[in-house]
């Protein structure tokens, strides 16, 4: 990292006006959840993934599920937004970001005041759960008193379906409402930030490529090197929550000069 790749993003940031932002596991990692993929630390390195079909067609396979989401291995149920999720809150409220675009499903960008309809979950949300036939809520808290009981959690009770936390699971489709949103925020964006993906993993990785063949400007802030590195017009290989800072009180610098 150096300090001119900074400035070039402050500057990038300062002249943008319809900001999209996309975000991947990296920007949680301060706020205490591993990623998913890291060798001895990723979450699937501790916990096996279930496929989609197995939880449909097994109740044993269920049962494991909702055993895990309990446990509180995963990190979800006591992680709280960091410096990277609040500073992207800020450039949510100041007008310039338009929306976030997430792989991520734990919640936090809400969490750190971003409004619901201004986050585009790409994989599902791990804080609730819904109905796979009539899409019906159901709040964890009232699921987990039922499966602390019971041993499992029973069919809805509108429809009889499967309950499911809303994740998008291994061979899962994914959501086309979020899809068609993500894709409509892309098309109209003048700068695609991404903070805290390795962009592998597709059809959601798409997004930031189509966002600079439209012609918008493209920042990636990730500790790793990333596919798109070459097509961007600035890269910051850092920890998010520093580099935020350091943005943060660069605007902050600025509305102040700007109100004097």
């Amino acid at each position: 990292m150096s300090s001119a790749s900074i400035r070039t993003l402050i500057k990038i940031l300062e002249q943008s006006q319809r900001i999209v932002c996309f975000t991947g596991a990296g920007i949680s990692t301060e706020s205490g959840i591993p990623d998913f993929r890291s060798p001895g630390t990723g979450l699937w390195h501790k916990i096996k993934p279930i496929p989609f079909q197995d939880f449909i067609n097994s109740e044993a396979a269920r049962r494991l599920s909702w055993q895990q989401k309990f446990s509180g291995r995963l990190g979800f149920e006591t992680a709280h937004p960091n410096r990277g999720h609040r500073y992207l809150a800020d450039l949510v409220n100041t007008g310039k970001c338009t929306a976030i675009i997430t792989q991520n499903v734990d919640n936090l960008h809400q969490n750190s005041g971003v409004p619901e309809n201004q986050v585009i979950e790409l994989h599902g949300n791990t804080s609730y759960a819904t109905c796979l036939n009539c899409k019906h809520r159901y709040e964890l808290t009232d699921l987990r008193k039922q499966f602390e009981m019971f041993k499992q959690i029973p069919p809805c009770q509108n429809c009889g379906g499967i309950i499911k936390t809303a994740t998008i699971s291994f061979g899962q489709s994914m959501p086309k409402i979020a899809m068609a949103r993500a894709e409509a925020a892309i098309t109209q964006c003048d700068l695609c930030l991404v903070l805290g993906s390795s962009l592998s993993v597709h059809p959601a990785a798409d997004f930031p490529a189509y966002a600079k063949q439209l012609g918008a400007k493209l920042a990636i802030i990730n500790r790793e090197a990333t596919p798109l590195d070459h097509l961007a017009d600035v890269v910051i290989s850092a920890e998010i929550g520093s580099i935020t800072a350091e943005l943060a009180a660069a605007a902050s610098a600025s509305d102040k000069i700007q109100d004097n």
